[in-house]
């Protein structure tokens, strides 16, 4: 045999590549989670989300730092450690040459490292390229780094202190008392490790070399075929200890943490909460494949289908609420007859009536004969993107008309982020009409609103919608259960200043009297996609036809009627914005106390832009509008691009091909609903005798020569992202549509 190929058998029956190769044919249930750190860690899962950013680019209280970086390393290094322990718990009897090694947990997880050393190797590459294309400074990649290897190693190290120490005196005292002990109590654990271990003695995995505790390889010790079963077992015995101290640790720490989860200081990196999680999962999914090896699968099938219907059932029932509103007592009767109730012609009349006298109290803040513009603005979805871009687009918009804009806008629709955006900068104003001291123009704000708002929900929904579900929350006198939802209200209260922190109710006499525009927030029901119109005032008239036709469709419920039994104007006005920005698995969809129980999903669902609702508005009031008005004004605030170049087709595979029929829709969902809110906008010339003008601000990462990739749709920005989402303001489009807004809404002398 020659020298080379002896080199190549050696390498290939090494420890290190033949458990490498283990994981990869059996041990799917512990690869999976490596698969999914590397998928993230190489922009290839989850990027339009912005999910790579969160490993790439952690922040923690609002600052990615030595810090925040150090936490990852703290949390990449428990779950290290919980996938060497559950490797060496199911695969060690495999090896059992190593057992008679001193420290053999040591040199198992130094052999079943491979997968670690090049994760290790991808993300340290992956962090210097993605901040160097942040323009961060070399000193400061190195300092990012230095955290983070200071976490992950000293984790490391003082976790297999602990092992070796353990592992001494577990075997100074095993021979005479813990095994007795364990034959005594855990006569189960035992058979279960024995008959492994006799399964193992003939499923032997051939390995010539090692590398040792001196990082060397080393030939493997001839044992003679010397198999001794207690003393193998003595070794797991010891080990199944460690990872149950393991788990307990894992389980006080977010145990901890949970309890002060309202103190920003304990909110961890996103990223690290993420992969606690895997950690403590990639253990029960070792303890899971241990016991019921060939029959896991099946029994993991029977487990997910018995847990589908307690959920159905509704012996296991997790619902989410919205703060402010009662649960306890009545219900409301979610029914077409109740419907057809709290939207009959004599309400929606009254209604119509009331606004009636809104709009008269508005045009007498202008001369008689210098009829005003009216502006309608509708600002899209799209999580904090579309919120940083819209409130930076209204404070654009808003000085360059030198205070016009708002004095004449008087209603603003949309949805998620946008209409939180639009909303913040409402509050602004009001906040400034209160006290002249507030500049609603002033950046410090968008500097809040872009802070992060995903590290507490990932956090929440770790300790508390997984694991505590106990703390509770007073609002109003009524009580709530703490969870990811309130978690998202209560940074959001934090980054815009606590000044949204009121009922729905509190916002009525300011619309009324016209010192701020209606806003009508309208997410959409889950049961039946009709549209739930959510505002301080009486608005029965979007709801259906004006002209009181019973047989016309009842096309959506408004908020105030239908829960008017259930206190619906103390809803908290923040519950009521994250009703209409639920994002997928992130901020649940809220439950409402209804019979059948009415749930609730974001408000880009129906129509991500709210062309839709300002356009029904318009219908409504078009009568008004031409007698008082001298035109109406759209302004659109766009998150997106409209006019999006087509993309070549390219080849498919036979995956893509399969799923091509839902990507496409998903992907072309934004142009679809573009599509119809055009055809309504060219539609309503047919009516409208009056002028429309639309005006429309793009946020468009194209404009950027420097900065190509759109913001992520997330709940959190990079400095990177903030800074194309404020720089695209200026961009010559922008700015040629806010020349156009300022010459439309010219002051009235």
């Amino acid at each position: 045999m020659s020298k080379s190929s002896s080199w190549i058998k050696k390498i290939i029956y090494s420890m290190p590549v033949q458990l490498l190769l283990l994981h990869l044919r059996k041990n799917y249930g512990l690869i999976i989670y490596w698969l999914i750190l590397f998928a993230i860690v190489v922009k290839a899962f989850g990027r339009s989300m912005g999910i790579p950013y969160l490993f790439l680019d952690p922040e923690y209280q609002n600052e990615v730092s030595f810090t925040s970086f150090f936490i990852v390393g703290v949390s990449l290094a428990f779950f290290t450690v919980s996938f060497y322990i559950t490797s060496y718990i199911i695969d060690g009897p495999r090896f059992n040459f190593i057992a008679w090694l001193n420290r053999p947990f040591t040199r198992f997880s130094i052999n079943n490292s491979v997968v670690i050393f090049l994760f290790l190797i991808i993300y340290t590459y992956q962090v210097i390229i993605f901040q160097q294309e942040n323009y961060i400074e070399t000193n400061k990649i190195v300092v990012f780094l230095t955290g983070f290897y200071c976490g992950f190693l000293s984790t490391i190290g003082l976790m297999f202190l602990y092992f070796r120490v353990t592992n001494k005196d577990i075997f100074k005292y095993m021979v005479c008392k813990l095994d007795e002990k364990l034959k005594r109590k855990v006569k189960v654990t035992r058979a279960r490790a024995m008959s492994r271990l006799a399964s193992a003695k003939s499923q032997q995995i051939r390995t010539t070399t090692f590398i040792d505790s001196d990082f060397k390889f080393k030939e493997v010790p001839d044992y003679k075929g010397f198999y001794d079963k207690e003393t193998v077992l003595q070794v797991f015995d010891q080990n199944h200890l460690n990872l149950i101290s393991v788990e307990l640790f894992i389980f006080a720490l977010l145990l901890f943490l949970g309890l002060f989860s309202d103190i920003p200081m304990f909110q961890i990196p996103a990223a690290a909460s993420f992969v606690l999680l895997i950690s403590f999962l990639i253990m029960f999914t070792g303890a899971f494949e241990y016991w019921f090896r060939r029959w896991s699968l099946s029994i993991f099938i029977l487990a997910i289908i018995l847990l589908n219907f307690l959920i159905q059932f509704g012996v296991i029932n997790k619902q989410y609420q919205a703060f402010g509103i009662h649960y306890n007592g009545t219900k409301s009767i979610y029914n077409l007859d109740g419907l057809s109730l709290q939207s009959n012609p004599e309400t929606r009349t009254a209604d119509y009536e009331s606004t009636l006298l809104t709009l008269n109290k508005w045009r007498a803040g202008f001369p008689i004969d210098q009829p005003p513009k009216m502006v309608l603005i509708c600002a899209s979805g799209g999580g904090q993107r579309s919120m940083l871009w819209t409130l930076n687009a209204l404070q654009h918009a808003d000085s360059v008309t030198n205070r016009e804009l708002m004095n004449q806008t008087r209603l603003i629709t949309g949805a998620s982020g946008g209409v939180i955006g639009a909303g913040f900068f409402r509050e602004l104003i009001l906040r400034n009409y209160l006290d002249s001291t507030i500049n609603p123009q002033d950046t410090k704000f968008l500097q809040q609103v872009g802070q992060d708002n995903l590290n507490p929900i990932i956090f929440s929904l770790l300790v508390n919608d997984f694991f505590l579900g106990f703390q509770k929350y007073k609002y109003n006198d009524q009580v709530y259960v703490k969870d990811r939802g309130f978690a998202f209200e209560q940074q959001l209260n934090r980054n815009t200043s606590g000044f949204m922190d009121k009922s729905l109710f509190s916002y009525r006499k300011y619309e009324e009297e016209a010192i701020i525009p209606m806003l009508i927030l309208s997410p959409t029901v889950v049961n039946d996609g009709r549209k739930m119109y959510i505002s301080p005032m009486d608005i029965a008239y979007m709801t259906t036809s004006l002209n009181g036709d019973a047989t016309k469709f009842t096309k959506a419920i408004e908020f105030k009627k239908m829960f008017k039994d259930q206190a619906a104007d103390s809803l908290r006005y923040l519950s009521a914005l994250r009703m209409s920005a639920t994002f997928p698995y992130i901020t649940p969809n809220i439950t409402l106390p209804s019979i059948p129980p009415m749930e609730i999903m974001d408000a880009g669902l129906t129509d991500n832009y709210g062309v839709s609702d300002a356009t029904r508005f318009m219908y409504v009031f078009s009568d008004w509008i031409e007698r008082n008005t001298s035109g109406v004004v759209f302004l659109l605030i766009r998150d997106s691009q409209k006019m999006r170049p087509i993309e070549e087709k390219v080849s498919q595979s036979m995956f893509q091909k399969f799923f091509s029929p839902l990507q496409g829709f998903y992907k072309n969902f934004e142009n679809i609903q573009d599509f119809s809110n055009d055809d309504k906008l060219e539609q309503m010339k047919k009516w409208f005798k009056g002028n429309v003008n639309i005006v429309q601000l793009e946020y468009n990462s194209a404009n950027n020569e420097e900065i190509k990739e759109r913001a992520s749709l997330n709940w959190r920005l990079t400095s990177r992202e903030k800074e194309s989402i404020l720089e695209n303001i200026h961009s010559e489009k922008n700015k040629s549509e806010l020349d156009r807004l300022k010459n439309l809404l010219k002051p009235v002398n």
